[in-house]
């Protein structure tokens, strides 16, 4: 908890519910110590049951008045992992791994000093057998702080990830097919999976080497057999990006497979209609060979770190102490600490080479999830605490003295256009104004409406919303004023309940109040018969997954979905032009009803 004294406490759980819970829970003290004491309830069990019939009563209370406080998704990954401590885990890790390889080592030190020297007695077993169990607390220590390293860390990068996500310019979506954010989606996966996984192994094999190095000096090799690891270890790097470059390679043939499959799924009904079956399959041969010959490539690359990096270090050891053995210049124990090196060098090359297949791994699907992690750190214009609290209740320019909305001269282009799609465009909105724009297809409008909404930043000319431009009133603070229903194939039914499509912008988890507001909204716009129709309601699931809605059904979600956010102005583009004439005038009456200031764009 952050004290008064700008001080981080560390406080009992059960201490900080008491004080959230006590304002709710002090008018049913008296009534539940009552009834447990007619009932006869045993003063033992009487705490039990007090929690449970204050848990059944006051279940659907909602708690206010509670902050998390943590760093924005989009701050430098750096400070994040500073924030949450994970250096410091980091560092406990390699220590107690480093103290635990120290006492194993020095357990057989002990076991090979009894045996050489004839001293194998009681004592001696004894300390062997301490140091043993001195291990025990020291590997759950390692194997803890690595699972909460792992678990903190990923949970910081999907953090990040779904942030860049969700930052994304529109143009950036559209560019891609469903196949290609399928691919970075799994992608991005990938790059925590394997990087935390292989960079913990890569990390505990490098200190598992230096230690070897230490005891190879030490044995009967000494140093010359430390420089045959080391040019070991070179050898292995070059194997390594070998390796990458080929699995690199593979990937991009893998990728390039699966996004063509998915949008062949996604478009199979428009091959049926409109490919003769002879080209269904074009092409399709030639790319699986190509993916093949590539697997067969990165296989044996990686059969050469995974099998010959490991084996070929146990080989060339034991080469490296042969010379003292042949000649007898080296004593028994010395001969003992060289082999031992020598295994322990081994068991450290099979982590790393299984290290480096990790990180090869997560290092070329970072290709693809590095545009969602930088993403993140796009600034976005927050909304000042104080002017949210004056904007919050909305009426901005109530009396229509003031506009709601503004637009003086805006410009925009397309990045990928030369020529502006809007040039000189202007537009006044005055509280309760009701507005048509009509145009030709590619005139701008449905650019305007992103201009108007926040979706999209002009190149010049200046926005005002209420007196206030977008660096005043920040991002989300515009948003939430100017909503907008985009076209039909710029919107989406998500998999989820049907309330959830409903409410996700105004408000989830929903209060009592946001389902009997959402309910009667689908009554006005004609929606209680679909809600009739389906077994669970409001709770149906709905998408691709669930129950399908037909376009017109999916217009007028799309209609309460933005209705239900409450907001100054609403811009409906091309809202209505699946709706039959009734219909249409139906969701009219409904749309002039809620809408404080409307803005409705459709063909002439």
């Amino acid at each position: 908890m952050l004290g008064p004294d700008l001080r981080v406490h560390r406080l009992p759980l059960l201490a900080v519910r008491a004080a959230l819970c006590r304002g709710l829970e002090a008018p049913l003290a008296a009534e539940v110590h009552q009834l447990l004491a007619a009932v006869g309830v045993s003063v033992w069990r009487q705490e039990r049951a007090w929690q449970a019939i204050l848990g059944e009563r006051l279940s659907a209370e909602r708690i206010g008045g509670c902050w998390l406080l943590r760093l924005p998704a989009g701050t430098h990954f750096w400070h994040q992992m500073r924030h949450t401590r994970l250096p410091q885990r980091l560092l406990v890790l390699v220590g107690a791994h480093a103290m635990q390889y120290v006492l194993w080592l020095l357990s057989w030190w002990v076991v090979g000093q009894g045996a050489l020297q004839g001293r194998l007695d009681r004592g001696w077993l004894m300390a062997w057998v301490l140091l043993l169990l001195t291990l025990v607390p020291l590997r759950l220590l390692v194997t803890w702080t690595q699972g909460w390293f792992a678990i903190g860390a990923g949970l910081l990068l999907k953090r990040r990830l779904l942030a860049g996500a969700l930052r994304l310019a529109p143009e950036e979506i559209r560019q891609q097919g469903a196949g290609q954010l399928l691919g970075r989606v799994i992608e991005s996966e990938a790059v925590e999976a394997l990087a935390l996984s292989g960079g913990i192994l890569g990390l505990v094999a490098g200190l598992e080497l230096s230690l070897a190095a230490v005891v190879l000096g030490a044995g009967a090799g000494g140093g010359y057999q430390a420089l045959l690891l080391l040019g070991w270890l070179g050898l292995t790097g070059l194997i390594g990006w070998r390796y990458v470059r080929r699995r690199r390679h593979w990937t991009a043939a893998r990728l390039e497979l699966t996004h063509d499959l998915v949008e062949h799924m996604v478009g199979h009904r428009t091959r049926l209609a409109q490919e003769t079956p002879a080209h269904w399959h074009d092409g399709e041969a030639q790319a699986l060979a190509r993916y093949l010959e590539l697997a067969r490539v990165m296989d044996r690359t990686a059969a050469w770190l995974m099998a010959l990096v490991p084996r070929g270090w146990l080989l060339l050891g034991l080469l490296g102490l042969a010379p003292a053995f042949l000649t007898g210049r080296g004593s028994p124990a010395a001969l003992a600490v060289g082999l031992g090196g020598v295994l322990l060098a081994y068991e450290a090359f099979r982590k790393l080479a299984t290290g480096l297949w990790h990180v090869a791994g997560a290092a070329i699907a970072w290709q693809q999830a590095a545009p969602l992690f930088h993403a993140a750190a796009r600034p976005e214009v927050a909304t000042p605490p104080t002017l949210a609290r004056v904007l919050g209740g909305g009426g901005v320019g109530a009396g229509g003295a003031v506009p709601v909305l503004e637009a003086h001269d805006l410009v925009f282009r397309y990045r990928d256009r030369g020529e502006p799609v809007l040039r000189g465009c202007s537009l006044r909105i005055c509280p309760g104004d009701r507005l048509l724009l009509e145009g030709p297809s590619g005139g701008g409008k449905s650019t305007l409406a992103a201009l108007l909404n926040g979706l999209r930043r002009p190149e010049s000319g200046l926005m005002l919303l209420g007196g206030c431009d977008l660096q005043t009133l920040g991002s989300e603070g515009w948003r939430q004023r100017v909503v907008a229903a985009p076209q039909f194939h710029d919107n989406h039914v998500f998999a989820g309940t049907f309330a959830f499509n409903l409410l996700m912008g105004r408000r989830w988890p929903p209060r009592p109040e946001d389902i009997g507001e959402a309910e009667a909204l689908c009554h006005e716009l004609g929606l209680e018969e679909l809600l009739e129709r389906m077994p669970a309601g409001l709770l149906q699931m709905v998408g691709d997954t669930g129950w399908r809605l037909s376009h017109g059904e999916q217009s007028r979600l799309y209609l309460a979905r933005a209705l239900l956010q409450g907001a100054d102005v609403v811009v409906l583009d091309e809202s209505f032009a699946a709706l039959d004439p009734e219909t249409l005038r139906q969701s009219l009456r409904c749309v002039l009803a809620r809408a404080a200031t409307l803005l409705v764009i459709a063909h002439p």
